[in-house]
């Protein structure tokens, strides 16, 4: 049966997340709300959430201990999701369609992926334009560094000179992606992951996980809770089998056997067209890519003679232990960083069967 994460109605709320949660209450006390903010984090860490209560607690009537009441008509519409102005909206990137794609035009080939494109960023100016019904509103750009070049452009305009009562909050793993125009115009706020004994609590607690599976799903989501949902509702821990099972036979084939199983394994996990089971929900090739790398960090870790407590794939650390010698510890710093490369690959590119062959070929040229 599938959890969703249930939304907090106040800071306190939200896990974690201490030191965004008192920068924001401060600057509420202070009466001074900048335009622009930079939520930067991995994903499912609650930022999005953060926005929200932003929302909330700015538009509350009835302000108890700073914390939105929860009752009065602007808490009533945020937690019911409905929005007659759109006090609260999130843009998020988008396909471009495909019968109005020129592959001649570069402008087409750089938003026909999944991105943010111009036209969506005038749907934001159209919709600031008109004043808020409450005090503020809030727009959220989810994966803001998919903004195409025009996008972004037209955004800063946005963003230099906003409308009253907006409030524009950009969302990113990744700022080194914007333009520095944009960073210098938001004021940022850092999100951690979420420490693992928090996700392990949360998971038993609203999930009934037993504490193995609840520990697994923990330290495979790297501190994001969103993440270590998805993977419990999903079928994540049998595909992990699967992709361990491959990685143990991988060093016992020859260098064309361990390219054609990669080719196979790529067949059958670009089927779900999902790259990343964060972003969709769907088991991908990029969490095949984070076993591979896991796997490789064990033995690292191994070699270096570290605990059992900071292995991720604890439950085959006998496994581990039994090959980890093997390996030199200068090749598997190399081989986590040709996976690094493989994943940088993936992002920019489709073509999963050449960055995952690469792959395979370097690691097989460093484990022999």
């Amino acid at each position: 049966m599938k959890t969703h994460i249930k939304p907090p109605l106040s800071f306190s709320g939200i896990l974690g997340q201490e030191k965004p949660k008192k920068i924001l209450r401060q600057t509420m006390e202070r009466g001074k709300i900048p335009h622009a903010y930079l939520f930067t984090g991995i994903a499912g860490i609650g930022k999005t959430s953060m926005a929200k209560i932003l929302s909330m607690t700015l538009n509350c009537h009835k302000l108890n201990a700073r914390e939105a009441c929860g009752e009065c008509k602007p808490c009533r519409l945020m937690k019911s999701g409905n929005f007659p102005n759109k006090e609260f909206f999130v843009v998020r990137p988008k396909e471009k369609d495909v019968s109005i794609f020129n592959e001649d035009d570069p402008k087409d080939k750089e938003s026909s992926a999944l991105s943010i494109r111009i036209e969506h960023i005038r749907e934001v100016e159209r919709t600031l334009a008109f004043a808020p019904l409450e005090k503020y509103r809030v727009c959220v750009v989810d994966q803001a560094e998919k903004m195409t070049t025009d996008a972004a452009n037209a955004f800063l305009k946005t963003l230099e000179e906003p409308p009253p009562g907006n409030i524009l909050i950009l969302k990113t793993e990744d700022p080194h992606y914007l333009l520095p125009t944009i960073l210098s115009r938001c004021q940022r706020i850092a999100f951690q992951p979420l420490h693992v004994q928090d996700s392990i609590d949360w998971l038993i607690e609203n999930k009934g996980l037993d504490k193995d599976k609840a520990m697994l799903l923990a330290k495979f989501s790297s501190g994001s809770l969103g993440r270590a949902v998805k993977m419990s509702d999903g079928d994540f821990l049998n595909k992990r089998e699967e992709w361990l099972s491959m990685i143990i036979k991988f060093f016992d084939q020859s260098k064309i056997e361990a390219l054609n199983e990669m080719d196979l394994r790529c067949q059958k996990e670009d089927k779900h067209k999902s790259l990343d089971l964060s972003k969709t929900g769907v088991v991908g090739i990029m969490d095949m890519v984070n076993i591979w790398e896991y796997w490789f960090r064990d033995l690292l870790l191994i070699r270096l003679g570290n605990k059992k407590d900071l292995l991720i794939n604890v439950d085959y650390s006998r496994k581990l232990k039994s090959i980890a010698g093997r390996f030199k510890v200068d090749n598997l710093i190399d081989c986590i960083e040709a996976i690094e490369r493989a994943r940088r690959d993936l992002t920019k590119s489709r073509n999963t069967k050449l960055a995952m062959g690469q792959m395979a070929l370097s690691l097989k040229q460093l484990t022999g």
